[in-house]
């Protein structure tokens, strides 16, 4: 592969996403790609019986949701040049799952995460998205090192 169409940035609030960004943007102007900035955030919560929760949590949630869909439109704003085209994705759902789902949708060459630097007990002990993407996905992959 020579080329990369497609870039997908899957971003935490709680990540450096300026590193990741950094990474994405040089590579979107070298080889003219989309860059997809993707955050999945938690599924609606599981209400008891059949009918959706109280509407107060259902707007409570939906407002999260509106705030979080603005910042990522503001760090595609911020830390992508005008030269380069991109999209802001939130998407509900199991973070892993959902990555690889979209990627595959979106016809993604290239995926960046960032990965946090941990003891080898603590990542014996509990595994990490990036981690799981690594294994499960079935394109390229940037790890950018994320410092906590």
């Amino acid at each position: 592969m020579d080329t990369f169409k497609n870039i997908m940035v899957a971003v935490d609030f709680n990540d450096s996403i300026g590193e990741l960004m950094v990474y994405a943007d040089s590579l979107a102007q070298k080889f003219g790609s989309k860059v997809w900035v993707l955050h999945v955030a938690d599924p609606e919560p599981d209400f008891v019986g059949y009918e959706p929760g109280p509407q107060y949590i259902r707007d409570i949630k939906a407002e999260e949701y509106r705030e979080e869909h603005h910042n990522l439109q503001e760090i595609c704003k911020n830390f992508i040049s005008e030269e380069v085209q991109a999209d802001a994705l939130l998407i509900q759902g199991s973070t892993v799952k959902t990555v690889l789902s979209e990627a595959q949708k979106l016809n993604v060459d290239l995926l960046i995460v960032g990965t946090h630097k941990h003891s080898f007990l603590h990542n014996l002990l509990q595994e990490s998205v990036s981690m799981e993407l690594i294994k499960k996905a079935e394109i390229p992959m940037l790890t950018i090192p994320i410092e906590e």
